[in-house]
């Protein structure tokens, strides 16, 4: 899938602007934002729901869209472009059986070859052909929407906030489940998406739009490690800023002096610099900094840590593996554990 160009508005507010963006057979890529960012209405271009200002879409290398509404430029309607489409909820026909609904796309050829039990055994549905959709759970029936979209054997699946719908839990569990189903059925998929946990555990690389631009495209690990600003640096994780004077590879700050990291190559002087909470470590006796517990929550293994130095100057984060973690109003002694990266002073 190849989009190039990519330009729409609204009357006179622009939703996206010049959009590029490609995505290899097998790949999976999440469009990360809030809302408004245009991530939806790029799905909606690619599917051809909606028609671009400018720019062109290819989908397995066949060109379906090219030029303005319009004009003379190439139009295929959504249900030529040989695409599956995940909607939010999974939408399934509730008056078809759930092999009626995977084979509802596919020809009565293709019904009877068996592409509609091999679906459904790839989604680990198996067995559940003839249930309807009402006996089925929440996460069972987006299972059985992923298969009625990946039936046809499309170059291209696209999945509009597919987990919306589903508690933290099923969807924490699905999510890997549809990874892996993605995986092995081989499409290019495009998925929309506003939550960071969803586009780190199903996306091979995460594509970050704002104001209708994609500002940064990689691997989940580039997008937490290396942010291309702070915008981005907040959207990925939580995310510690402390002003701190640059001078070389360190810089000073409330905190001590901090080995950092520059890729955008600020100039010495003043920056914002961010640390990630796992980066605030238990110091030894008698070594490190002092700060005190302001509030202390329970995470299953984990304890989540509102510190503040003394005096308040500086407010920090840390999420400790502790048998017994410190209580709230006790003081703590830290570190910092690797660099701080360097931004721009906001």
């Amino acid at each position: 899938m190849q989009v190039s160009g990519l330009a729409k508005s609204y009357g006179d507010t622009p939703v996206l602007r010049d959009i590029d963006l490609a995505v290899a057979p097998g790949a999976v890529v999440a469009l990360l934002g809030p809302s408004g960012c245009g991530k939806t209405t790029l799905l909606r271009l690619v599917a051809g729901f909606d028609r671009a200002d400018s720019g062109s879409v290819t989908l397995g290398g066949r060109p379906v869209a090219d030029g303005p509404a319009g004009g003379r430029g190439c139009w295929v309607p959504p249900f030529r472009r040989g695409i599956g489409y995940v909607p939010q909820d999974g939408v399934l026909f509730p008056h078809l059986d759930v092999a009626a609904n995977v084979g509802f796309g596919l020809s009565p050829a293709g019904r009877r070859s068996g592409r509609v039990e091999a679906m459904l055994d790839l989604v680990g549905m198996a067995g559940f052909g003839r249930r309807m959709p009402h006996e089925l759970s929440g996460g069972q029936q987006q299972r059985v929407s992923i298969a009625r979209a990946l039936a046809p054997s499309p170059a291209v699946v696209l999945l509009d906030e597919p987990f919306n719908a589903l508690d933290a839990h099923l969807r924490r569990t699905l999510c890997a489940e549809v990874r892996a189903i993605l995986k092995r059925g081989g499409a290019a998929a495009l998925m929309v998406t506003h939550d960071r946990d969803e586009a780190f555990t199903v996306a091979d690389e995460i594509a970050v739009m704002r104001a209708g631009r994609i500002v940064q495209r990689g691997t989940p690990a580039d997008f937490y490690r290396a942010p291309v600003d702070l915008d981005t640096a907040r959207l990925a994780g939580a995310a510690m800023l402390l002003d701190g004077t640059l001078t070389g590879a360190s810089a000073e700050t409330a905190l001590g002096r901090l080995p950092v990291r520059n890729p955008h190559g600020v100039p010495d002087g003043p920056v914002a610099l961010m640390l990630r909470p796992e980066q605030v470590v238990a110091a030894a006796p008698g070594a490190g900094l002092r700060v005190t517990v302001r509030h202390a929550a329970m995470l299953g293994p984990l304890t989540w840590l509102d510190l503040e130095t003394e005096g308040g100057a500086v407010a920090l984060q840390a999420c400790w593996v502790a048998a017994a973690p410190p209580e709230a109003g006790s003081a703590v002694l830290i570190e910092v554990r690797g660099d701080a990266m360097v931004f721009p002073p906001e």
